[in-house]
């Protein structure tokens, strides 16, 4: 271990007076899924695991320094603002410094009143950890963070060094092993006549101008013979979607994860960073079908008008909250393991005052996970589709207290509670959907879940 400083700031939060301690160390060859699996038994249901598309950042987080939480508030993504503003106020840092990373994530709609897994999740969830690593560029640090009141807390941080120092060591000395594939008992497409009648339902209301185009999600419940773990999962997903957006996120006994392609948002040194991702089609047996398949993708006017929808959103909100931005004027392809989609990306230089959570918060959702336009695609989803989504779709990331991060799009995601897993997926209704053929695309936004899982469809 090398490079070892240590600051410390104070500051108030909600009228108390808070101490935020904080201490970094650089350590070499340390393997962010065996630091995060070095947590299992001490801080299960206590974690998160990021890692960008571009792999250049890794985040992972052990333990909760201070957990921000709310229910049913439309001011959500405000006062999770507020909070981390008024937490991180007096902290300077160093440009070459880990900074402290709040990671977490917003439920689709808070006004979906649908029973299910999701019961007792808050709306909003976010975590500072008590041990944070982040891997960026091939080096590595690992923070203690330690928010108390008490004014004496040199004992206590004295205690969170060994504790520190055991989990390097136990992520060092075992490193890391491999995971087998979980092993699955059944699969169970929940209400999948719903499904079928939710669609049916959705694409009579669109032809009679009632919305422009609604997304109608569905989900499957897996169970397992044994119950999987969450390095195990996380395992997985890195090694089969290595070109997508990584996460996981425990809260109790629930663990959120997933591998996306989209990105919502991403904010660095003011300047934003998004993408629209809307329109999709299998990815072919062969390099030729798959080029036939895109070149179809990209002149199919169903999904072209469905990504438009997308651009158009996207580019009002940073019209809103940027001084200038750019736009290209026709998608590309983005492909990925098992699915290609239109892709634009969008960039602009944000007002002084504007902020990675504004965004979140216009941005979300989009059209390409609620639909056209927004609330009336929203009352339909609560209406029709008879499930709650938790934080599938919902926006998932993390910032720091410059004001940078990203946030994702949390699809082909799934929620693993105990031994049971639930997998999610949707596609976009307008006037001419089919329901067979919005069935089948679910199918292949299932798979990269199901598979990490150890399933998969007969085909």
């Amino acid at each position: 271990m090398q490079q070892k400083w240590l600051k410390t700031t104070e500051v108030e939060v909600a009228s108390n007076k808070l101490s935020f301690y904080i201490e970094t160390i650089e350590v070499n060859q340390l393997s962010p899924l065996a630091f995060f699996a070095a947590g299992e038994k001490d801080y299960k249901g206590k974690r998160f695991f990021w890692q960008n598309r571009e792999k250049t950042l890794t985040i992972v987080g052990l333990g909760q320094a201070i957990v921000f939480e709310n229910r049913g508030n439309h001011q959500r993504f405000d006062e999770i603002e507020q909070k981390w503003k008024e937490l991180t106020r007096n902290i300077v840092m160093e440009e070459q410094e880990s900074q402290p990373i709040l990671f977490g994530g917003f439920t689709f709609d808070p006004d979906n009143r649908e029973l299910g897994e999701w019961d007792e999740f808050p709306q909003s969830y976010f975590t500072v950890a008590t041990f944070q690593l982040i891997k960026k560029h091939e080096k590595t640090y690992v923070s203690i963070h330690l928010i108390t009141e008490q004014q004496n807390s040199a004992a206590l941080f004295d205690e969170l060094r060994d504790e520190r120092d055991r989990l390097i060591h136990a992520a060092q000395v075992k490193e890391l092993k491999t995971y087998e594939k979980p092993e699955i008992c059944s699969i169970h497409e929940r209400n999948k006549d719903n499904y079928f009648q939710a669609v049916e339902k959705v694409t009579n209301l669109i032809r009679q101008k009632e919305a422009d185009k609604v997304v109608i999600a569905r989900s499957l419940e897996l169970a397992f013979k044994n119950q999987p773990s969450s390095p195990q999962v996380i395992y997985q997903i890195m090694n089969e979607q290595p070109e997508s957006f990584l996460f996981g996120l425990e809260r109790d006994h629930l663990l959120f994860f997933g591998a996306t392609p989209e990105r919502l948002v991403k904010v660095k040194k003011q300047y934003a960073y998004s993408a629209c991702v809307a329109g999709s089609i299998k990815r072919g047996k062969t390099a030729e079908e798959d080029k036939r398949l895109g070149e179809q993708l990209l002149n199919d006017s169903k999904n072209l008008k469905e990504h438009q929808y997308v651009v158009e959103m996207i580019e009002k909100t940073f019209k809103k909250l940027c001084e200038e931005y750019r736009v290209p004027k026709r998608p590309k392809l983005l492909k990925i393991r098992d699915i290609q989609h239109l892709y634009t990306p969008v960039e602009g230089k944000l007002y002084n005052d504007a902020t990675i959570l504004q965004l979140v918060k216009y941005l979300h959702p989009t059209p390409a996970l609620g639909g056209v336009p927004r609330n009336k695609a929203l009352e339909m989803i609560r209406k029709y589709e008879k499930m709650n989504r938790g934080l599938y779709a919902g926006p998932i990331g993390w910032m720091d207290a410059d004001g940078n991060g990203e946030f994702v799009v949390a699809i082909r995601s799934a929620a693993l509670i105990d031994d049971k897993a639930y997998l999610y997926a949707g596609g976009g209704i307008v006037a001419d959907s089919n329901p067979m053929t919005e069935y089948e695309e679910t199918l292949v936004k299932f798979r990269p879940m199901l598979r990490a899982l150890g399933g998969q469809f007969n085909e």
